[in-house]
């Protein structure tokens, strides 16, 4: 949430370049932004070369007038620091600068995160960009957030980062006995006896490919090393602002589920979440709506902002069709649906050169406002000029969390076995999918967080059990909480070792069960999933595929059993009572007509009801603000809809007011805001 004073509504508008434009241009720029009542820009974000021409000169020259437009306009600015991609004549005279990709080849100048990020040249030359421009625009009353760099992401395997990597690992581990005792290291005679004996794992050491590594405990070290390096940048640009202007917050832009960087630890660094969406086509609006519920756990359920997604059409998919009419006010609204308090685009005005002269924007390459995309812009603009600042810091009431963690992800899919095919996200998708279907609010958490506000805790595929956190786990489900966990939980320890003793580790007296074998089915094979009679609103006969674990029950109770193969009849789900609540163990990847009945049996128990009883593709979501709700229906199909209210609303785009029980007809890709009254 962008909190400024001067922040009365949702913020509108998006990436603005009007460098690559002459001047001339900008006027109309002021009076189509006006038509289509844009008021937010964020403005230089990849302008270091033009603002510093060469090692000592700085020159502001276009950006002051720039910025002195976008004031006389009353438009208001999110100021990017513009080391997203440094000068070609840095990379000329410094090319210690330049990254060196996973198969150990140099970069030349080129494309966009070509800085290594543990490079003393980088450093220090974006700090003193960073401040040059703080202090020049320190005094401009219509900034109301900086925006450092654009996108974070990518890795380096240099020699700075080979160094600073052993910095990392010093620091973190004190002494080589303690890295060979966490990495394992006399495994395949890797025993190290001093920390310069270390290299980063790429191509070139350990790793068969990207995802497979021959030892597991140096790569999840190094991804955690190369998130830690590029947000050590931002920090240093971030303190570099807020000694500067210090009333003034501080973003960059985050993408979704990207697997580099560890969000969740970048967050607590960050005065609000910004991220880019940009779903294809056929991205089903769950998958879409999960990442905005990440955005919005980073910092605690906080709105957040959507910084970039595109008014039209994408550039870099092999087929780039367009949004269909209605497909951006829908997804917009899905944003602030989910917390956002922003609708921000890429772009203002479409480029004529380059890789992105094909990606849509608000205004077309012919230049006018008589184009399908710029007038819907600009009904979208009117219609939130309507709700005004009813939702803006509105949260979201959740009594349900599903558990999501970097490391976790990290070690998973470097793990060698048990199959290529287990994906983490797909797994938390398949649960956090079947909770939107039944308009039921999630809150998506880290390890780090509480758990007692919550009524359901859901951790798929829990492999990594971090220090303290069974602890947290059993004291939440002691209390009266419910918890669900997965297969290929409780494995290993925040260094990717085995916990001896079995499976499910450090969970097992928690979840009542002992998990001898895992089994990896091929894809196209299935086992069977069998309900025990006692479990009615379950019964039935389910695809069990991926993995399924080989269970063994020590004071669990069995749900269902697997009805196929040598380990027919043995459990594959349970249930454990343990003190005042109960534990739940999915031992295979279940089939979505399953899990449907298992997740609305659990919220049923719970007493957690959907926010608006709907038809199949209708979204419902609810943000709460002091003693006002509001609450958005999303028609995500291609067909009308008819929604039965629960209670008494206005519809704050019509300016009507519908009485409890009143049948509303929602045309496909359409949008209800109503206010509870």
């Amino acid at each position: 949430m962008i909190e400024d004073k001067k922040v009365s509504k949702i913020l509108y508008g998006g990436d603005y370049n009007p460098t690559q434009w002459p001047e001339e241009i900008w006027q109309e720029d002021m009076r189509l932004f006006s038509l289509a009542k844009v008021d937010v820009v964020s403005i230089n974000i990849f302008d270091w070369a033009l603002n510093q021409p060469d090692e000592e000169t700085y020159d502001f020259s276009i950006l002051d007038k720039v910025m002195d437009l976008l004031r006389k306009n009353n438009i208001k600015v999110c100021l990017g620091t513009g080391t997203a991609a440094h000068p070609a004549w840095m990379a000329k005279k410094y090319p210690d600068i330049l990254r060196v990709e996973f198969n150990g080849m140099k970069r030349k100048f080129g494309g966009r995160h070509n800085s290594c990020p543990n490079s003393p040249t980088f450093k220090k030359y974006a700090s003193e960009m960073v401040k040059h421009l703080s202090l020049r625009y320190k005094d401009y009353n219509n900034i109301v957030a900086w925006h450092v760099s654009n996108e974070y992401g990518g890795a380096c395997y240099c020699e700075n980062c080979e160094k600073q990597f052993r910095v990392w690992l010093k620091r973190k581990y004190k002494t080589i006995e303690r890295l060979n005792e966490a990495w394992n290291t006399r495994f395949w005679g890797h025993t190290f006896y001093s920390f310069d004996e270390i290299v980063v794992p790429n191509l070139l050491s350990e790793h068969f490919e990207v995802e497979r590594t021959m030892f597991q405990g140096i790569s999840l070290d190094y991804a955690r090393f190369n998130s830690d390096s590029m947000l050590e940048n931002f920090i240093t640009e971030r303190n570099i602002l807020k000694k500067i202007t210090p009333n003034i917050q501080i973003t960059t832009n985050f993408m979704g589920f990207y697997k580099p960087l560890d969000y969740f630890k970048w967050a607590k660094y960050l005065d609000f979440i910004a991220w880019d969406n940009y779903p294809s086509n056929d991205t089903s609006y769950e998958k879409i709506a999960m990442s905005h519920d990440l955005m919005r756990g980073l910092k605690g359920g906080k709105p957040f902002a959507l910084m970039e997604q595109t008014p039209s059409v994408t550039n870099w998919l092999p087929y780039n069709a367009l949004k269909r009419p209605g497909v951006m006010r829908l997804w917009s609204y899905e944003a602030v649906a989910h917390g956002s308090d922003t609708v921000m685009f890429f772009q203002m005005r479409r480029t004529i050169g380059a890789c992105e002269k094909f990606h849509g924007a608000l205004i077309d390459h012919v230049g006018n406002e008589n184009t399908r995309v710029f007038r819907e812009c600009s009904k979208l603009g009117e219609e939130l000029q309507l709700i005004g600042d009813k939702v803006l810091g509105g949260r979201i009431e959740a009594k349900v969390a599903i558990v999501f963690d970097w490391d976790n992800w990290w070690a998973i899919e470097y793990s060698a076995g048990p199959s290529l095919d287990l994906k983490y996200v797909d797994e938390v998708f398949k649960y956090y999918k079947e909770l939107m279907d039944l308009n039921i609010p999630v809150d998506i958490i880290s390890t780090d967080d509480v758990l007692d506000k919550y009524e359901v805790v859901i951790a798929p595929v829990l492999y990594m059990i971090k220090k303290g956190y069974k602890d947290k786990l059993e004291d939440y489900v002691a209390k009266g909480g419910t918890f669900v966990t997965t297969f290929f939980s409780g494995i290993v320890n925040e260094n990717d070792k085995v916990k001896l003793g079995g499976y499910p580790g450090d969970i097992r007296k928690l979840m009542g069960i002992w998990v001898e074998e895992i089994d990896a089915l091929p894809k196209g094979v299935f086992n069977e999933i069998v309900v025990e009679e006692k479990f009615k609103e379950l019964k039935g006969s389910y695809k069990a595929e991926l993995l399924c674990d080989i269970i063994h029950l020590e004071g669990a109770e069995m749900v269902a059993r697997y009805g196929k193969d040598f380990y027919k009849d043995t459990p594959c789900i349970t249930k454990n009572k343990f003190k005042e609540g109960e534990a739940w163990y999915v031992a295979t990847s279940c089939e979505d007509t399953f899990l449907s009945k298992f997740i609305n049996y659990l919220c049923v128990k719970k007493n957690i009801k959907p926010i608006l009883c709907a038809q199949k593709d209708i979204e419902v979501t609810r943000r709460v603000k002091e003693d006002r709700e509001i609450t958005f229906v999303l028609n995500h199909s291609e067909e009308i809809k008819n929604i039965v209210l629960d209670k008494k609303y206005k519809d704050i785009l019509k300016d009507e007011i519908y009485k409890k029980e009143s049948e509303i007809k929602l045309n496909a890709k359409g949008v209800l805001v109503l206010e509870s009254i």
